[in-house]
């Protein structure tokens, strides 16, 4: 056996261990990428990783594997994430500490300069963690807000109570479904996929990805208030209809596909 197939059968070893201690908090990772409707694009990040680490291994080859001590303290402050998480029953903090973990394993087995080869696919392996529904009320009033304000620049009269919204047409819920918050979590881990592939200046990338989590912000207010017009014209069980449609299918669509144009460019 040569030294790089030690040093990943260490690695493999080392990974096993942890998943076989932690199996819970992985298992109820996995399910909420397999259920959550907001979570379900990291089961297409699993193998977008993949990618990532199969275009680096021209790169990494000549790179001589290491076992690297400092990992193990990174290792250490992952299990104590993971014991707060556990201390105070928030699940996000032990899956997080999980993915940390088997970071520092990464480092542990095979050292610090193929870490830093691999540093883009480990990093974007945080966003495997489902976090983000905590941004829930805060884009309900912000889609509130967008909608009133673009309403009364339509020349259509609403009043806002809260997530609430009265026009002449009908009294509207911006519920939590209607958030855009799933569609905000998913945006995110594809704009900073793209970013990391398209730009090289850490400026544009930032700047990339703060403009489509903007972009998505935008088009999910646009898409209530485009509901609430279509209330005004059509009435509000039409309004309902073209809602799924628009929002489902083709609205949120473009707003990918304007993504994906921008980003080579």
């Amino acid at each position: 056996m040569t030294l790089r197939q030690r040093h990943l059968a260490a690695h493999g070893l080392l990974a096993a261990v942890i998943l076989a201690l932690f199996w819970r908090d992985a298992a109820d990772m996995a399910g909420i990428w397999w259920n959550s409707s907001t979570f379900t694009h990291c089961l297409l990040m699993v193998p977008m990783i993949g990618w990532l680490v199969s275009q680096r291994v021209s790169l990494l080859r000549p790179l001589t594997p290491a076992f690297w001590w400092p990992a193990l303290v990174w290792m250490a402050g992952a299990g104590l994430v993971w014991l707060v998480g556990e201390a105070a029953g928030v699940a996000l903090f032990r899956q997080l500490g999980l993915v940390l973990m088997l970071q520092g394993a990464v480092g542990a087995a095979l050292g610090e300069k193929l870490v830093r080869g691999l540093l883009f696919p480990l990093g974007y392996a945080l966003l495997l963690v489902p976090f983000g529904e905590e941004l829930v009320p805060l884009l309900q009033t912000f889609t509130a807000h967008i909608s009133v304000v673009l309403l009364h620049l339509s020349g259509i009269a609403a009043e806002m109570q809260g997530v609430f919204i009265t026009t002449k047409a009908g009294f509207f819920e911006v519920a939590e479904e209607c958030s855009g918050v799933n569609f905000l979590i998913a945006m995110l881990a594809y704009s900073v996929f793209a970013a990391h592939l398209c730009f090289k200046s850490w400026t544009r990338r930032i700047v990339f990805v703060a403009a489509a989590l903007v972009t998505t912000i935008v088009a999910n207010a646009l898409r209530a208030y485009g509901t609430m017009v279509a209330a005004d014209i059509w009435g509000i069980e039409a309004a309902g209809g073209i809602d799924h449609i628009f929002y489902g299918w083709i609205f949120f669509g473009l707003v990918i596909l304007l993504v994906m144009l921008v980003a080579p460019r």
